[in-house]
Formats: C-alpha cells, sequence, structure tokens
C-alpha cells in the first residue's frame, strides 16, 4: 500500500493519556506549569545572551543555541500532548505522525550534537587558550551549529522514512503520550530486527558517536588541568566545565537509554516515564544548571529581571 493510500485514512489512538478527568486536569495543568518554565527559562537565556555583550562568545553562543533547540524541541511534542489531555479522542493521522517525529528526532538529535560542539570549544578554551580566538571564530561556531542542526534534521528524515515505508499491523493503538520511535516501531508488520537494527545505527550517530567524542574531549581537559599548580586555576577550569557535565549525563543517559538498547527490553510505562524527563524534564532542569552555577548569567538575568523596576534616581 502506498504512502499517499495510507496516510488517506490511518490514525494512530494513543493510549496512555488518563481517562479520569480530574487526573487529566491535574495533568494539563502540572504539563502547562511545567512547559512555561521551559519556554521562560530557554528565553530568558537567549534574551540574555543577546543583549549582554560580555556575552557574546562562542560558549555562549552554543548555549543560546541549545537553548532554542529546546524551545523547539518541546514545542513539536507538548502542544499536542496538553490538546490531547483534553479531547476525548486522542489520535493523530499517520502523516502528521511521521512529521511529529522528524522533528522531535531531529531537533533531538541536534540538540546531542550542539552538546558535542560545546564540548570541543571547552576542550580548546583549556588545552589551547592561546590559539583559542584563532580557531573558535564566529565562522566555525556557525558552521557547527547549522551542521548540528541539518545534520539532525536529515539523520532523522532517513530513519522516519526507512520506518514509514513498512507496512503497519491493523492495531492502531500507541502506547505512548506522542509518536516517539519504539512505540510506533511496534505496530511494524515486518522483520523487527529490520527496523531495530535501523533505530540502532541512527542512534549510534546521533549518541552513541558524539558521546564518545565528548569523553575524548574531557580526558584530555582533565590530563591538562591536572597539570595546573594552583588549585584555584584548577577549580577555575573545572568550573567552566560542570554544567555542561551534568547536562551532557542527563541528556545522553536518558536518550542511550530509549534507543541505544534491545526492543525485547521494551517497557511502555517505563519508557514513558523516561520520555517525559527528556521531553520536558531535561530542557527545564538544563537553564537552572546553566544558571545558577555560572555567575555571569546570574548577574545579566538579574540585571533583566530588574531594570524595569530600578527607581530612575536610584
Amino acid at each position: 500500500m502506498t504512502w499517499e493510500n495510507r496516510s488517506l485514512w490511518m490514525e494512530f489512538v494513543f493510549l496512555s493519556y488518563p481517562s479520569n478527568r480530574e487526573l487529566c486536569v491535574l495533568a494539563f495543568l502540572g504539563v502547562t506549569l511545567v512547559y512555561i518554565f521551559v519556554i521562560t527559562g530557554n528565553c530568558l537565556i537567549v534574551v540574555a545572551i543577546w543583549t549582554e555583550s560580555r556575552l557574546h562568545t562562542p560558549m555562549y553562543y552554543f548555549l543560546g543555541c541549545l537553548s532554542v533547540v529546546e524551545i523547539c524541541y518541546t514545542a513539536v511534542v507538548v502542544p499536542h500532548i496538553l490538546i490531547n489531555i483534553l479531547q476525548s479522542e486522542k489520535t493523530i493521522g499517520l502523516l502528521a505522525c511521521a512529521t511529529q517525529m522528524i522533528f522531535f528526532i531531529g531537533f533531538g538529535s541536534a540538540d546531542c550534537f550542539l552538546l558535542a560542539a560545546m564540548a570541543y570549544d571547552r576542550y580548546v578554551a583549556i588545552c589551547h587558550p592561546l590559539q583559542y580566538p584563532l580557531i573558535m571564530t564566529l565562522t566555525l561556531c556557525v558552521r557547527l551549529v547549522v551542521a548540528s542542526v541539518v545534520g539532525g534534521l536529515f539523520l532523522s528524515l532517513q530513519l522516519v522514512a526507512f520506518i514509514f515505508s513498512f507496512p503497519f499491523c491493523r492495531a492502531r493503538g500507541i502506547q505512548h503520550f506522542f509518536c516517539d520511535v519504539p512505540p510506533v516501531m511496534r505496530l511494524v508488520c515486518t522483520n523487527s530486527h529490520i527496523h531495530e537494527n535501523s533505530v540502532l545505527v541512527a542512534a549510534t550517530l546521533a549518541i552513541a558517536v558524539p558521546f564518545f567524542f565528548i569523553a575524548a574531549s574531557y580526558s584530555f581537559i582533565v590530563n591538562a588541568v591536572l597539570k595546573i599548580n594552583s588549585a584555584s586555576g584548577r577549580h577555575r577550569a573545572f568550573s567552566t566545565c560542570s554544567s555542561h557535565l551534568m547536562v551532557v549525563l542527563l541528556q545522553y543517559g536518558c536518550c542511550a537509554f530509549m534507543y541505544l538498547r534491545p526492543n525485547s527490553n521494551y517497557n511502555p510505562k517505563q519508557d514513558q516515564f523516561i520520555s517525559l524527563v527528556y521531553t520536558l524534564g531535561t530542557p527545564l532542569l538544563n537553564p537552572l544548571i546553566y544558571t545558577l552555577r555560572n555567575n555571569e548569567m546570574k548577574g545579566t538575568l538579574g540585571k533583566i529581571l530588574t531594570r524595569n523596576y530600578i527607581p530612575q534616581n536610584s
């Protein structure tokens, strides 16, 4: 059956939403509140980096781009989740499901690639400080960001096109809140090893390869920092990397659990919880981690938030 013919009639039904009205109201309010914090926190980071000239450096440029990707990443699925909570029929068309999956996986992959670019920036800053302005030019930063986003979307497009090229079984129920890869793959009527291996290849390129690159960068960073004689110098060098490292462990830990594992270990309830963590939890914690552990960012955000409330004569 061709794509065009299937897209005219096929719909998927999400089965993981609560049926109790009170639980739906609580879920809607909770998700809405978290989503507001996600958008507000990431937007504040973008505004702070845009308006403060002191933050016009490669490290903060990557951080601002990461916040933009996080905004797009959550916007792909969270508004649709909120709509489904309120609707009685929680369905999505075949083409809409594929489109949601393309952008969700694409921005998620771009997130991983950007974290690898940020690790490279920290490697150059600590291991080659004298050459840092010559290496980390604006042109290189722009190229790394464009390559991260385009590469993530291209990889996602190939994977989703491959998955949706297979026929689906009569069962249309998705044990999830949105169109993620593992629950949709379980509806494919074909050899499970074929699409399982395709996901493993895509996950290796989007998760494992950037993570090994980050690990290699940090091995050089640790080696360089340990050679610093003063304790204050070592602390200052490590402090510039600690926030990034925390985000890396959170992001890659959740993604590796979801996509770098055998399909036989699929657990709907467990996967739903993990997906909520990296869909809402990680974008929520990223601004907190980067701002609460960064004095420059805290100072800039403080000025932005209080600028209109300070008396003119003070």
